[in-house]
This record gives structure tokens, sequence and C-alpha cells, in this order.
């Protein structure tokens, strides 16, 4: 584990960060690291290094292990070569991905790792002499049929026994020539052979054996933690130090916030592969606690507030500018970490610099305290304790009045969650900081303060679905907990009935679920294949789904170029022999699809692609535009939630989704009810000041939010479900409808609860017209 640790957590110094992903990565080192492990005879080479991201790695596992074991690597140096059969049509273009030499070499160099013996040719061309007689571990990322075929020809023979072949790109959409050469490769040699797919992309053969997938031992907790020297009375921060210093002793996963004086502090004890240090001073806590920081300081020196209990006004919250600041702010850090998450770990902990001083750090050190906390974590994890003063006419807990504490939770709080210890899954945390940020603010705005632990406590009152609690005896020593944790005594507490309606489900069966596309087009052919090259990107769209293709086209020559698109890429063909616009074609769609055994389905004009991996921005309205795992999002979305439809774009190329387009669109009478203060269009254009759209609940799954609530119908992508289909479409048909038929009909339903619409929270809808037809050929109907 360490040591793919070191190997993995090395300094990377990355050129291009995008050619191939962390998990991939991980795969590499890991058979590399079983080859060596197993004493497989032979060098490591690599078939297509490009800059050399793979390279390093694979040279940083030689160095870790001490292996004698050379790296060589082959590259054209000159792009990608001439297009095969196989890459014909899928956007692929030959020369690109081209780079020098000397770029390689200056990578190995910035990094610190000796340069591998570079060949530069295409792969047909090398010499058998450069590739060494004894193979152990290959990787060939040649992208192309022809590359894949010419460089598993030239090593096949050299790998040894039990020795590894990784191919790059394998089973992937625009790349179908890696797998067929493979296969091909084999069917001409007449030999059986293994591939196991370890990860997406990414296939290992074992030379003469069947390959297992290998497991990545990983942590699954990442620890967050933090110190400054705020100048508390009574203690030495030297004692602080030491209690920090044992903590850091932990072989765990740390993301740890310290000023640039501690740095030095932290790596004279801690290691690189498993540590993460941000430079955080008290200015980065005052910017981070920004929002709330006039009103902290305010209320902390105010008479009626200190007045409150006889202990506050020397308290470090009422005595310190910074206290509060600082445990206030210890979720947002941990928020922080947790979108950073450079360990890629499931869950996330706040635990306090200082906890050794009540805590026996020899248990967090020696026992497996942290591998056992982590099914505790479910999703989200407070510790709590019963509060021993509450019958003694207690008037607050922490500073905070009790009174408006029970106003805020809901209910009497008889158990106040520590602020020590906490954590949970990354989804959680993003959840539970943004409740935690709103609640803080609409209590310091009233006047109302303790510290994080009371406001913790009615998070957990008011969301005890999200919030679990484990509960410790009065005092609230988080020891007990260890103790219980290490003796398999811990527990959760359930779940009250009243909060279990809250629950929605995480976990979704795909296996059995059936989805047509149907893709409108009219004339242009290529600007059909253009749009399905984009589609074929994202994993399982137009490959898993049932595809009709609805031709419009007028005339013979593009519905025969229709015809061959249709054969070659598995879509049904319905010809419409006219012209019947926009929304002709959708409703046709909508009437074929309802008669079909499919559950969902998604309509597209030809020019509506989807973003690929290769964009990794930002819409105008800052979402992100390239969504993973888009076609799984979606469905479970549809799951989750039973939306009559779901859009797939918040920003259109015209309307963002937070304008209430339907209020252009509605008969007047609807306009003045629903708009009494403001249902009179402009004279001409849009109107800056046009109602906006209103939102009933943003969700998140899968690391992607969305909205339910008004959201008005449009002709853009969106998945529908047969029920959906049937309210938009056909419960009550137009002869010729317009997109503004259908946004005012599906508005007004909206408002009477009939239908259910969502949005996602992204845009990865990329409207791309090449081919223009003209203003007298546009229809709608």
């Amino acid at each position: 584990m360490k040591l793919f640790s070191v190997i993995r957590r090395f300094d990377n110094k990355k050129v291009d960060p995008t050619i191939i992903n962390d998990e991939q990565l991980d795969y590499l080192v890991l058979y590399l690291l079983d080859a060596i492990h197993n004493n497989v005879e032979g060098d490591v080479v690599e078939f297509g290094c490009y800059v050399g991201e793979s390279s390093k790695y694979l040279r940083k596992t030689l160095v870790e292990t001490k292996s004698y074991k050379d790296l060589y690597v082959y590259d054209s140096f000159e792009g990608l070569p001439p297009l095969s059969k196989w890459e014909e049509g899928t956007g692929w273009r030959a020369g690109t991905l081209n780079v020098a030499e000397d770029i390689l070499i200056k990578n190995f160099k910035d990094n610190n790792l000796k340069p591998p013996i570079i060949t530069k040719g295409w792969f047909k061309d090398i010499d058998d002499h450069r590739v060494p007689d004894k193979i152990s571990f290959a990787f060939l990322d040649g992208d192309f049929y022809d590359s894949i075929y010419d460089s598993l020809s030239k090593i096949y023979d050299k790998v040894s026994d039990g020795g590894y072949i990784c191919f790059h790109d394998y089973d992937r959409n625009d790349l179908p020539g890696v797998k067929a050469a493979v296969e091909d490769f084999f069917a001409k040699r007449g030999e059986k052979y293994y591939i196991e797919k370890v990860c997406d992309q990414l296939a290992v053969i074992k030379k003469n054996q069947k390959v297992e997938k290998l497991e990545i031992d990983k942590q699954e907790l990442t620890l967050v933690t933090g110190l400054w020297n705020i100048g508390r009375p009574g203690r030495s921060f030297d004692h602080y130090l030491e209690c920090f210093s044992k903590l850091l002793e932990v072989d765990q996963n740390m993301f740890i916030f310290v000023p640039q004086e501690l740095e030095s502090f932290v790596w004279e004890r801690r290691e690189s592969h498993n540590t993460h240090v941000r430079i955080f001073e008290l200015d980065d806590i005052k910017n981070m606690y920004s929002t709330f920081w006039d009103d902290t300081q305010r209320i902390r020196v105010q008479e009626e507030w200190l007045a409150r209990a006889g202990w506050l006004p020397s308290s470090p919250q009422a005595s310190l500018e910074w206290y509060n600041p600082i445990v206030m702010s210890k979720l947002s850090m941990l928020h922080d970490a947790a979108i950073i998450n450079p360990f890629s770990t499931e869950k996330l902990v706040w635990i306090d610099g200082g906890i050794t001083n009540t805590v026996n750090y020899s248990l967090l050190i020696d026992q497996p305290f942290f591998n056992k906390l982590s099914k505790h974590i479910k999703p989200f994890l407070f510790l709590s304790y019963h509060y021993p003063y509450q019958d003694e006419g207690v008037k607050e807990i922490h500073g905070f009045e009790w009174n408006k504490l029970n106003e805020f939770a809901g209910e009497k709080v008889e158990w106040v969650c520590r602020g020590g210890l906490f954590g949970g899954t990354v989804d959680s945390i993003r959840e539970v900081n943004g409740l935690y940020w709103h609640l803080m603010k609409n209590t310091l705005s009233q006047g109302l303060m303790g510290t994080e632990e009371s406001l913790f406590s009615i998070l957990a009152c008011t969301h005890p679905h999200i919030c679990r609690q484990s509960r410790i005896s009065a005092y609230g020593f988080i020891q007990e907990f260890v103790d219980k944790v290490l003796e398999d005594r811990a527990e959760l507490i359930d779940i009250p009935k009243r909060a279990l309606e809250l629950l929605k489900p995480t976990y979704f069966d795909l296996s059995n679920v059936k989805t047509s596309v149907y893709m409108l087009t009219f004339n242009f052919p290529h600007q059909v294949e253009h749009t399905i090259q984009k589609w074929l990107k994202h994993d399982k769209f137009l490959t898993k789904t049932r595809n009709i293709l609805i031709d419009n086209s007028t005339n013979d020559e593009a519905r025969l170029a229709n015809a061959e698109i249709c054969k070659k890429y598995n879509f049904e063909h319905i010809i419409t022999n006219e012209n019947k616009g926009i929304c002709g074609g959708r409703q046709l769609a909508a009437e074929h699809f309802d008669q079909s055994d499919s559950d969902y389905y998604i309509f597209l004009e030809d020019d509506m692609g989807v973003v690929g991996p290769e964009d990794t921005g930002f819409c105008r309205n800052g979402f992100k535009k390239y969504i993973p795992n888009l076609y799984d999002l979606i469905h479970k979305v549809m799951m989750r939630e039973n939306f009559d439809y779901l859009k797939l774009s918040y920003t259109e190329v015209y309307m963002d989704n937070n304008i209430q387009v339907s209020w252009y669109n509605v008969p007047q009478d609807v306009r003045t009810r629903v708009w009494p203060h403001y249902s009179k269009l402009p004279t001409t254009g849009l109107d800056p000041n046009c109602p906006r759209t209103k939102f009933n609940h943003i969700e998140v799954l899968d690391n992607v939010s969305y909205a339910s609530g008004e959201i008005y119908y449009a002709n853009w992508p969106m998945i529908m479900n047969k029920e959906g289909n049937r309210k938009v479409f056909l419960d009550v048909k137009w002869n010729h409808p317009f997109e503004q038929t259908w946004m005012s009909y599906v508005f007004q339903e909206t408002m009477k609860g009939n239908i259910k619409p969502g949005i996602l929270l992204a845009s990865p809808i990329d409207h791309e017209r090449i081919a223009h037809y003209t203003a007298q050929e546009r229809r709608e109907n």
C-alpha cells in the first residue's frame, strides 16, 4: 500500500493531464508492481508515449522498487498515422497529437526522473533489435487499429509468460480499432487469449495465463485537520504543538491546513505520499469567514450575550477574535478538502489538531481505528452527548440562547454534537456544508451565537437522515467513542420515522432499462454523422439505446446517404417523404415512442450534440459542460424523482433556464393571473425583467446537481418517460403545434401539479450546425 502511494503521489509536474486519467494510471502501476513482485523476466516498453505522462509513472515504479528493468518508449513524434476504415468518420485526424521528442525528455528531467530509451518512428518500421529481447510489461497506446496491431506484432513473442500487456482506449466508442486490432491479431494466430477490462478504456492481457483484476488497496478515509496560534490564555501553544505532533504520526491520508510557519513542522513528521498541506493563514480564515466576521465580532462583546452565563465573558469565544471564526470554519475547511480530495477517498473526517490532548494517541496510531470508523459514516457522522444541565433552568448552550436553539431545531435539543471529530462522504459534506452555511447566516443575523457545536446540534435534529449520531456519555469524551469503535460497540441511532420520508434512493438498477433516441434531420447527412460522433464520445449513448432517424429530407440523394448512415450506426430509418418541420417531427417521435417497448426517450435535432471529455470548461452561467457518465446520471435522476421529463441543459443558445420563458407564450389571462404585478409584454424584443423560474428543490446525485420546479418546455434535448410523453404530446393534440404552444400548455399543467419537470444544473448540450439551410426551408410544423 505504501509503495503504491509513494509512486502515485510523487510530486508530478504534468505537461498534459488530460491524456490519461488517474484510475488508468493506478492500474498501470498496479500491474507493473505485480510483474516486478512475481519476478517476471524482461524490460518495460510503451508504444505511443506522447509527452510521457504514463511513462513517468512506469519509470517511477522501477525507481521505487529498485528494479534493474529498463524502460523503452516508441513514438512517431509526428502525431497520429493515416486513418484506416476503423477511424473514418470518428472525428480523429492524422497528424494530431504530434509532439517534439524534446518535450518528452524535458518532462522526465523536470520530474527528476531518468529519461527512457527512446525510439522514434512508425511502429511497423521499428527494427526488431530496438525492442528488448524479453519484456515483462508492455503498454500499447497507439489509438488506431494499425498502430495497435503493429505494436502488438512487435512485442508479443518477446513477452515472458506471466507478463502483462495493457491497452489504452480499449472498447472506446470513437476508437473502435483498438479492440478490433486485438481480436484480429489473435484470430490470425489462432490463439486463445484472456483480456480483462480493468477500468474505463484500459484492458489487460497476461501472457499465456488468465488475467485477474487486481484490487487497489486504497484507504477509504482522508483526515482533515489544522492548527493556528491564536494566543489562547492559560494554554501554551507548545502544548498544542506536542498534541499535533502525536496526531501527525497517524499513518493515514491527511489534508492539513496550517500557516506558513508550521509547514516545516508538518513535513518533518509526514511523507508526501499520504499528506497534502494547504498553507492557510489567519487572514485566509478571515476571508473564508468574511460573510460572518462582523456579526461574530459584534455579538461576542454584547452585554446581553455575555450575560447569558457567568462563564461566557472569560470564554475563548468571547475573549478571542479568532476563536469562533476558526471553529465555525472547520466544516468549510472539510468541504474545501472534499472538493480537492487529493487522495480520491470516498469519505473525509475532520479531527482537531489538539485531539490527542484528550484521546490516547497510541489507539489512533497502533490500532485500526480509522479503518473501523469508516463503516459508521452513513452518510455523515456527528458524535453527541446528553447535555447534563437541561432541567436546571438552563438559558444557553455554548452561549446560544436555549429557547431559540430549540426553535431552530424544531424540538427540544437533548443531545449536543461535538466538534472535535465529524465527517462524511464527499456528497454529504457538500450538502451539510450548504445547510450549515445558511443556518449560520440566519442565526448570526439574529444575534444568536454559540460555537460550531450549537449549529451541529440543530442540523442533527433537522436533518437526521443525513446527520447521523453516535452517542457518548454526558461529558462528551471522544475517547469513549474511540474505545467503542475499536471494540465494535459503536452504534448509530436509528433515523426517526418522520425523517425516513426524506430519504431518496442512491442505487438504481439500469440493467433492464430501455431507452430510445430519436434524431430529426433535413437534407444534410454530414450534419447527422457529425452529431452522431459527438454522442458516441459518451458511454452508452447510441450503443445501448434504440436509435431512430426521422428523415424530413426532401431530396433522394440525402435520403440515400442517410440510409447508409443508419446502416453504419445502427439506426432505424423513418422517411417522412415531406418536410414535417421540427414540431411535426417531434410529434411523430412522441407517437412512435408511445407504441414502443422503451421506458424513456430522448429527442434530438441533428445539430444538438453533447460536450465531450475534451471540454472541461463552464457555460456562461457557470455550470459544467462535460458530465461524465451522463447516460447513467439522467436515468438515475428520472428513477429517483419520477420526473415526467428532465431537461439536459441549463444554458441554451438564446435563453437560460433561470428565465421563465413561458411568460411570453401563455395567454394573457394566464399571465395576468400568475404574474398580476408584471403581466404586460414588451412591444418588441425581450424584457430583461421578465419573471424568473421558480425552483422547488435542488438535489445532488453522482456529484451533479439538478432542480425541480416550474421548468419550461422547449425542443432542446430532454429525457422523457412514457407518462410524461402522454401528458405533453398525446392527451391533448394540436394539428399544427409550435414550440410555444407546448411551452404554454406544459407550464399551465405544471402549475396545476399535473406535470413534474426537472433540469440538470449543468450544460452538456452543444448546439453546432455545420450545414445550413435557407430561412424558407426552416419550418416548425
